[in-house]
Protein backbone atom coordinates (compact mmCIF):
# COMPACT_ATOMS: atom_id res chain seq x y z
CA UNK A 1 0.00 0.00 0.00
CA UNK A 2 2.54 2.37 1.39
CA UNK A 3 4.51 1.68 -2.72
CA UNK A 4 1.68 2.43 -4.39
CA UNK A 5 0.89 5.67 -2.58
CA UNK A 6 4.61 6.70 -3.47
CA UNK A 7 4.01 6.02 -7.10
CA UNK A 8 0.41 7.90 -7.34
CA UNK A 9 2.42 10.59 -5.38
CA UNK A 10 5.02 10.95 -7.84
CA UNK A 11 2.36 10.36 -10.75
CA UNK A 12 1.02 13.51 -9.13
CA UNK A 13 3.68 15.38 -9.13
CA UNK A 14 4.78 14.46 -12.62
CA UNK A 15 1.47 15.56 -13.67
CA UNK A 16 1.52 18.98 -11.98
CA UNK A 17 5.28 19.17 -13.15
CA UNK A 18 4.07 18.60 -16.94
CA UNK A 19 1.10 20.68 -16.61
CA UNK A 20 2.90 23.85 -15.21
CA UNK A 21 6.18 23.57 -17.50
CA UNK A 22 3.82 23.83 -20.46
CA UNK A 23 1.83 26.71 -19.50
CA UNK A 24 4.64 28.54 -18.57
CA UNK A 25 6.20 27.85 -21.81
CA UNK A 26 3.86 29.61 -23.40
CA UNK A 27 2.07 32.04 -20.80
CA UNK A 28 3.08 32.96 -17.26
CA UNK A 29 -0.26 34.45 -16.52
CA UNK A 30 -2.07 31.67 -17.27
CA UNK A 31 -0.37 29.62 -14.52
CA UNK A 32 -0.54 32.58 -11.95
CA UNK A 33 -3.84 32.81 -12.51
CA UNK A 34 -4.91 28.93 -11.99
CA UNK A 35 -2.24 28.82 -8.91
CA UNK A 36 -4.00 31.87 -7.29
CA UNK A 37 -7.72 30.00 -7.64
CA UNK A 38 -6.07 26.70 -6.65
CA UNK A 39 -4.82 28.25 -3.57
CA UNK A 40 -8.91 29.50 -2.71
CA UNK A 41 -10.40 31.47 -5.50
CA UNK A 42 -11.69 32.38 -8.32
CA UNK A 43 -9.71 33.37 -11.41
CA UNK A 44 -10.22 36.42 -13.23
CA UNK A 45 -6.70 36.74 -15.81
CA UNK A 46 -5.57 39.37 -18.55
CA UNK A 47 -3.66 36.97 -21.19
CA UNK A 48 -1.84 38.87 -23.78
CA UNK A 49 -3.26 41.83 -25.28
CA UNK A 50 -6.73 40.33 -25.38
CA UNK A 51 -8.25 41.58 -21.47
CA UNK A 52 -9.83 40.26 -18.69
CA UNK A 53 -11.00 36.71 -19.17
CA UNK A 54 -14.81 35.84 -18.09
CA UNK A 55 -14.38 35.08 -14.30
CA UNK A 56 -14.63 30.97 -13.49
CA UNK A 57 -14.14 29.21 -10.41
CA UNK A 58 -12.11 26.06 -10.41
CA UNK A 59 -11.76 25.27 -7.03
CA UNK A 60 -13.70 22.12 -7.41
CA UNK A 61 -11.14 20.99 -10.88
CA UNK A 62 -8.07 19.35 -11.38
CA UNK A 63 -4.90 21.32 -12.50
CA UNK A 64 -5.40 20.01 -15.93
CA UNK A 65 -9.37 21.01 -16.52
CA UNK A 66 -8.39 24.51 -14.89
CA UNK A 67 -5.58 24.90 -16.94
CA UNK A 68 -8.01 24.07 -19.87
CA UNK A 69 -10.57 26.43 -19.50
CA UNK A 70 -8.67 29.43 -18.99
CA UNK A 71 -7.03 28.57 -22.26
CA UNK A 72 -9.89 27.61 -24.16
CA UNK A 73 -11.40 31.24 -22.87
CA UNK A 74 -8.08 33.22 -24.41
CA UNK A 75 -8.65 31.09 -27.63
CA UNK A 76 -12.72 31.80 -27.79
CA UNK A 77 -12.02 35.29 -27.22
CA UNK A 78 -9.16 35.91 -29.74
CA UNK A 79 -11.54 34.47 -31.93
CA UNK A 80 -14.25 36.49 -31.19
CA UNK A 81 -11.63 39.56 -31.52
CA UNK A 82 -10.31 38.30 -35.03
CA UNK A 83 -13.97 38.53 -36.48
CA UNK A 84 -14.51 42.06 -34.91
CA UNK A 85 -11.37 42.96 -36.69
CA UNK A 86 -12.28 41.25 -40.03
CA UNK A 87 -15.35 42.61 -40.03
CA UNK A 88 -13.94 46.51 -39.24
CA UNK A 89 -11.78 45.57 -42.28
CA UNK A 90 -14.25 45.14 -44.59
CA UNK A 91 -16.21 47.80 -43.83
CA UNK A 92 -13.24 50.06 -44.28
CA UNK A 93 -12.66 48.70 -47.82
CA UNK A 94 -16.23 49.15 -48.77
CA UNK A 95 -16.22 53.09 -47.39
CA UNK A 96 -12.70 53.15 -49.48
CA UNK A 97 -14.48 51.84 -52.71
CA UNK A 98 -17.41 54.46 -52.19
CA UNK A 99 -15.12 57.23 -51.44
CA UNK A 100 -12.75 56.41 -54.39
CA UNK A 101 -16.31 56.24 -57.03
CA UNK A 102 -17.21 59.46 -55.68
CA UNK A 103 -13.28 60.78 -56.32
CA UNK A 104 -13.57 59.45 -59.96
CA UNK A 105 -17.20 61.30 -60.43
CA UNK A 106 -15.80 64.48 -59.20
CA UNK A 107 -12.84 64.46 -61.53
CA UNK A 108 -15.01 63.57 -64.48
CA UNK A 109 -17.28 66.15 -63.87
CA UNK A 110 -14.31 68.96 -63.32
CA UNK A 111 -12.76 67.15 -66.74
CA UNK A 112 -16.43 68.55 -68.37
CA UNK A 113 -15.63 72.20 -67.06
CA UNK A 114 -11.58 72.02 -67.77
CA UNK A 115 -12.04 75.61 -69.60
CA UNK A 116 -14.49 77.30 -67.09
CA UNK A 117 -14.29 80.12 -64.83
CA UNK A 118 -13.59 79.08 -61.42
CA UNK A 119 -17.10 80.86 -60.23
CA UNK A 120 -19.10 79.43 -63.11
CA UNK A 121 -21.89 77.73 -61.37
CA UNK A 122 -22.01 73.47 -61.99
CA UNK A 123 -25.40 71.20 -61.83
CA UNK A 124 -23.94 68.05 -59.69
CA UNK A 125 -25.36 64.94 -61.74
CA UNK A 126 -27.64 62.56 -60.20
CA UNK A 127 -25.74 59.80 -60.22
CA UNK A 128 -22.53 61.81 -58.05
CA UNK A 129 -25.17 63.10 -55.57
CA UNK A 130 -26.29 59.13 -55.50
CA UNK A 131 -22.37 57.92 -55.18
CA UNK A 132 -21.53 61.52 -52.40
CA UNK A 133 -24.62 60.07 -50.67
CA UNK A 134 -24.39 56.41 -49.98
CA UNK A 135 -20.54 57.43 -49.34
CA UNK A 136 -22.08 59.68 -45.91
CA UNK A 137 -21.00 62.48 -47.61
CA UNK A 138 -22.35 65.74 -48.40
CA UNK A 139 -21.77 68.13 -50.76
CA UNK A 140 -22.43 72.14 -50.87
CA UNK A 141 -21.25 72.48 -54.75
CA UNK A 142 -22.35 75.79 -56.22
CA UNK A 143 -19.43 76.80 -58.61
CA UNK A 144 -16.18 74.76 -60.16
CA UNK A 145 -14.41 76.17 -56.92
CA UNK A 146 -16.64 73.93 -54.72
CA UNK A 147 -16.48 71.17 -56.67
CA UNK A 148 -12.76 71.48 -57.25
CA UNK A 149 -12.59 72.52 -53.16
CA UNK A 150 -14.94 69.02 -52.59
CA UNK A 151 -12.45 66.84 -54.68
CA UNK A 152 -9.86 67.41 -52.55
CA UNK A 153 -11.54 66.33 -49.58
CA UNK A 154 -12.52 63.51 -50.85
CA UNK A 155 -8.76 62.85 -51.65
CA UNK A 156 -7.67 63.24 -48.38
CA UNK A 157 -10.73 61.24 -47.02
CA UNK A 158 -9.07 58.91 -49.21
CA UNK A 159 -6.13 59.11 -47.94
CA UNK A 160 -6.70 58.88 -44.20
CA UNK A 161 -8.65 55.80 -44.53
CA UNK A 162 -5.68 54.02 -46.99
CA UNK A 163 -3.37 54.38 -43.76
CA UNK A 164 -5.84 53.55 -41.14
CA UNK A 165 -6.53 50.38 -43.09
CA UNK A 166 -2.59 49.31 -42.87
CA UNK A 167 -3.03 49.61 -39.15
CA UNK A 168 -5.93 47.35 -39.30
CA UNK A 169 -4.71 44.66 -41.53
CA UNK A 170 -1.55 44.90 -39.06
CA UNK A 171 -3.63 44.50 -36.04
CA UNK A 172 -5.50 41.57 -38.22
CA UNK A 173 -2.27 39.80 -38.96
CA UNK A 174 -1.17 40.14 -35.39
CA UNK A 175 -4.68 38.88 -33.83
CA UNK A 176 -4.73 35.76 -36.42
CA UNK A 177 -1.19 34.84 -35.19
CA UNK A 178 -2.21 34.92 -31.86
CA UNK A 179 -5.46 32.83 -32.39
CA UNK A 180 -3.30 30.05 -34.09
CA UNK A 181 -0.74 30.30 -31.13
CA UNK A 182 -3.73 29.48 -28.73
CA UNK A 183 -4.69 26.21 -30.75
CA UNK A 184 -1.69 25.42 -30.90
CA UNK A 185 -1.08 25.65 -27.06
CA UNK A 186 -3.92 23.90 -26.36
CA UNK A 187 -3.22 20.84 -28.55
CA UNK A 188 0.59 20.84 -27.30
CA UNK A 189 -0.88 20.84 -23.69
CA UNK A 190 -3.41 17.83 -24.37
CA UNK A 191 -0.58 15.66 -26.15
CA UNK A 192 1.64 16.40 -23.01
CA UNK A 193 -0.60 15.25 -20.48
CA UNK A 194 -1.61 12.46 -22.73
CA UNK A 195 2.11 11.73 -23.03
CA UNK A 196 2.57 12.09 -19.17
CA UNK A 197 -0.57 9.49 -18.56
CA UNK A 198 0.77 7.31 -20.69
CA UNK A 199 4.21 7.09 -18.84
CA UNK A 200 2.38 7.09 -15.51
CA UNK A 201 0.46 3.78 -16.62
CA UNK A 202 3.33 2.42 -18.12
CA UNK A 203 5.17 2.36 -14.45
CA UNK A 204 2.73 1.42 -12.42
CA UNK A 205 2.27 -1.99 -14.51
Amino acid sequence: MSTKKTVLSMAGTLVLGVAIGGTLMYNDDVYHSVKDAINGGATQNAVGDIGAITQVNINSMDLETALMMVQNQRASLLEDQLKSQLEAVQAKNDQITKLNEVMVGVTAQLGTLSSAAASQTVTVPADLLAKIKAAGLTAQVATKADLEKFREQVKSMIDAASNSQQMDMLRLQSLTNKRNEAFDVMTNFVKKMQDSRSSIIGNMR
